[in-house]
């Protein structure tokens, strides 16, 4: 056997100082060329590396010929680009995280003072929106920084223990911050550090090009522009199709566009019939190489109490961070929850799962933080609300999409999402923990106990890391053997 590291990023900087004339060389390009080769030639992986380093434009042509003519797009996946996105608006940053196959690192606003940096979108540059716009943020700005001083003298009042050190002084701040954020307009500056392979970049250039938003749009030109003098061979379908505009023209256009209306905060629309049974079966078929009908109907010729004894077997010796195997994918549940923009920044992070998110709307109400009600500001957190929706029905009328930049992190928008119970594992051990934030912890812990009623018994462990142990003692009677959840309070993740 033989093992080389045959490459890692790089900073840009770096290499520019190492090569000033930009060398033709410095591109991923050759990795991709070389890995496409593997399959049709006798020759080593390294050396099908040298081969392309020695003739860049060979590679490309290659490159070219590979990925458009023979349709082998995979090994674009081999070129990864690492992105630093500032200045951009919160909104915006939804978007550029939405891709599945792609690492995201965002600034965050429960940890950061905000010194309320805006992105001023193009489309309400006019003078009157632009005077609607710089009056509502401005005064949404100026509640967030009185409610982060109230909500911080408060906290260490009520904490003062926990206050006494840099530590604690640190995590109080941190929940005043997580609260005052809520009147934070979606105009907000953020950053974000992005990683992304060349197949994935390519599709999120057409995606975004069809944006409705000009901010993303321009950063769509912008990434492209960065992309193509290092790797043009890689990047070939960059532009939407008529299939990307238009697929859904039709289908929408018979639906009529209705209004939002208010409706339960978290319902379960769908969800897999007998999924503990399925999950059985799913591992008697694998490892029995039986039919999957046939394994399905043993399974269910076995007695529930037996059921429950195997599946308190196969928990038996679970720790807090066990990933579930694949045998739990085979039980879904969808649901459609109306959440904050707060909890959706969380929400969208869990990439594996499928989420259609619609617009954010002002008829669905907003999420008001209990500290803020506490503080006695919740009659001009309201206020500011209003305000806040009259300016958007406004902006809306004259400039469509651009007015959901003046909308805060407490408008809500309702989503559609389908976990299976593989990812809902991983999902509530991080969303129901004490540590949680408290917007998604909510979500997270009506979901758990909706899903454990759904599959008592594949889904009897299903809760948060701060209550593992408990759940465990509960089933077992005993403690859990070896480590416990680490305590990090306030760590979001």
């Amino acid at each position: 056997m033989r093992v080389k590291l045959a490459g890692f990023n790089i900073d840009a900087d770096i290499l520019r100082r190492l090569d000033p004339g930009r060398g033709r060389h410095l591109t991923p390009e050759t990795l991709s060329a070389a890995y496409a080769r593997i399959s049709r030639s006798p020759l080593a992986v390294d050396q099908l590396r040298k081969k392309a380093c020695q003739d860049v434009e060979k590679a490309r042509r290659s490159n070219q010929k590979i990925i458009f003519e023979m349709g082998h797009h995979s090994v674009a996946e081999h070129a990864v680009f690492n992105f630093d996105i500032m200045g951009v608006s919160r909104l915006a940053l939804e978007e550029i995280e939405r891709f599945r196959l792609a690492s995201y690192t965002e600034k965050s606003q429960r940890y950061v003072t905000l010194e309320g940096d805006l992105v001023l979108p193009r489309e309400l540059r006019a003078p009157e929106s632009r005077k609607t716009f710089q009056a509502i943020v401005a005064r949404q700005n100026r509640f967030y920084f009185r409610a982060f001083e109230r909500l911080q003298r408060r906290l260490q009042h009520r904490h003062r223990e926990i206050a006494r050190s840099a530590a604690g002084q640190r995590l109080v701040e941190g929940w005043a911050k997580e609260d005052a954020r809520y009147i934070l307009p979606l105009a907000t500056s953020g950053q974000a550090g992005v990683t992304v392979n060349a197949r994935s970049l390519e599709h999120m250039f057409r995606s975004w090009r069809l944006s409705p938003r000009e901010e993303v749009r321009r950063l769509a030109g912008k990434l492209h522009a960065l992309v193509m003098p290092i790797a043009p061979s890689l990047i070939l379908f960059p532009e939407p199709t008529d299939f990307d505009r238009e697929a859904f023209a039709a289908i929408d256009g018979h639906f009529a566009a209705a209004r939002p209306r208010p409706g339960q905060d978290l319902e379960i629309v769908a969800a897999t019939e007998n999924g503990d049974d399925m999950i059985l079966a799913a591992r008697l078929a694998t490892v029995g190489s039986l039919d999957f009908g046939r394994a399905l109907v043993r399974v269910r010729k076995l007695s529930p109490a037996r059921k429950k004894t195997l599946l308190v077997e196969f928990f038996r010796k679970i720790q807090f961070f066990s990933a579930m195997p694949r045998e739990f994918e085979m039980a879904d549940i969808t649901f459609q929850a109306v959440v904050s923009a707060s909890c959706f920044a969380q929400l969208k992070r869990h990439r594996m799962a499928t989420l259609l998110a619609g617009d954010y709307a002002p008829e669905l109400g907003f999420s008001l933080p209990a500290s803020i009600r506490d503080a006695g500001l919740d009659d001009e957190f309201a206020a500011i609300i209003r305000t806040t929706d009259e300016a958007y029905r406004r902006l809306r009328a004259a400039h469509g999409a651009a007015a959901d930049y003046v909308l805060t992190n407490a408008h809500r928008r309702r989503v559609l999402m389908k976990m299976n119970l593989r990812e809902m594992y991983h999902f509530v051990r991080l969303r129901d923990d004490a540590h949680a934030q408290w917007d998604i912890r909510a979500l997270a812990g009506a979901l758990a106990a909706r899903v454990r009623r759904l599959w008592p018994l594949t889904a009897m462990m299903l809760c948060g890391k701060s209550r593992f142990a408990e759940e465990y003692g509960n089933i077992f009677s005993a403690p859990p053997a070896g480590a416990a959840p680490e305590a990090s309070p306030g760590q979001e993740i």
